[in-house]
C-alpha cells in the first residue's frame, strides 16, 4: 500500500510550520518502503494533486479546533473534519481539500481512499518567525508518534 505522509504549512509563519516539523521528525524513523514523507505549504487543489497515485494519505498540519490547549494532537479521518477550512486542508480563497478529492475523483484521478488528519491545535499561525511557540514544539514528538502509529496499524 503506497502511503504519503504529508506535513502542510510555512515554515517562515511559526506554529503554522509544524507539520513540515512533524514530517522531519517522521523521516528520522524507519518506516515501510511503501511510505513517501514530503512538505507543502499549499491547501485544496494543489494539495489534492499531490496525493494522486497513493493509496492512502497522512497529513500533518495546525488546526485552530478549539477542542484542547494549544499544542493538543488530535488524529481523525479527514471526512470527520467539523471545520473544513482549519489549517491548510481549506481556505477562503480555494476549495477545501474534501472538495478538492470529491472533483479529482470525479475526474478519474488516482486519489488515496483513506486520507487522515494529525492535527496539532494551535491559535497561532500567522505570527512571522521560524520558531514553534513552546506548546506546539513540545507537541511535535507526540505527533511524530500518532503518524508512526498509523503507519504500523496498516503497514
Amino acid at each position: 500500500m503506497k502511503t504519503l505522509v504529508l506535513g502542510l504549512g510555512n515554515p517562515l509563519l511559526g506554529d503554522d510550520g509544524v507539520g513540515w516539523r512533524v514530517a522531519e521528525a517522521v523521516e528520522e524513523h524507519a518506516r515501510p518502503p511503501a511510505v513517501d514523507v514530503d512538505c507543502q505549504a499549499g491547501g485544496g487543489l494543489s494539495l489534492m494533486e499531490r496525493l494522486v497515485g497513493y493509496d492512502r494519505a497522512i497529513v500533518v498540519d495546525a488546526a485552530h479546533l478549539g477542542r484542547g490547549p494549544a499544542g493538543s494532537v488530535y488524529t481523525f479521518p479527514l471526512e470527520d473534519l467539523a471545520n473544513p477550512f482549519s489549517g491548510h486542508l481549506g481556505s477562503a480563497h480555494e476549495t477545501s481539500l474534501l472538495t478538492a478529492l470529491e472533483v479529482g475523483r470525479a475526474l478519474g484521478a488516482a486519489l488515496p481512499d483513506q486520507v487522515m488528519v494529525v492535527a496539532i491545535e494551535s491559535p497561532n499561525v500567522y505570527d512571522f518567525r521560524e520558531t514553534l511557540t513552546a506548546p506546539v514544539a513540545a507537541a511535535v514528538p507526540r505527533a511524530a508518534a500518532a503518524v508512526l502509529s498509523l503507519l504500523e496499524d496498516k503497514a
